[in-house]
């Protein structure tokens, strides 16, 4: 788990502060779990490195992405619960999709550790509105929208 914060605190230093993504002010960042869906590259990653960065203690948080090598040999739970024990309270993880079973750990997540808010990321539409059923009475879900030509000439 060092490894996934030492990574999380070279992109916290990394994010810009000079901008915001348009949806930060229309999420109810209250609530306990958070999925939030869009296409690839519609800054998903950078809204909520952003939220951290501004509104949080960074102690509290954890930046993940699923597709990290550390989940080669840990699972969600195993990454949830060791961050619980140090007294995390935010745990984001990013491009959930990449991660097998994913809807059915975060379940497990919310219901054993109550004090933990969770906030996902996912790319993949198809897989992620799958797993957002299994998650109905849990997550609360938004969806930024991709780039719009219309009106270009």
């Amino acid at each position: 788990m060092d490894k996934l914060q030492q990574y999380f605190q070279i992109l916290l230093r990394e994010t810009a502060l000079d901008f915001k993504r348009y949806m930060h002010t229309n999420i109810n960042w209250n609530n306990r779990m958070i999925g939030l869906t869009g296409p690839r590259g519609v800054g998903k990653t950078t809204l909520i490195l952003q939220h951290i960065k501004q509104e949080l203690n960074v102690r509290d948080a954890l930046y993940a992405s699923a597709e990290d090598f550390y989940f080669a040999d840990h699972t969600l739970l195993d990454l949830a619960d060791s961050f619980s024990k140090m007294g995390g309270k935010f745990l984001f993880i990013d491009e959930i999709h990449k991660y097998k079973d994913w809807s059915r750990e975060l379940k497990l997540i919310y219901d054993y550790h109550p004090s933990l808010k969770i906030i996902f990321t996912g790319s993949s539409i198809l897989d992620i509105n799958k797993g957002a059923s299994d998650l109905s009475r849990r997550a609360v879900m938004y969806h930024m929208q991709g780039l719009s030509f219309s009106g270009v000439s």
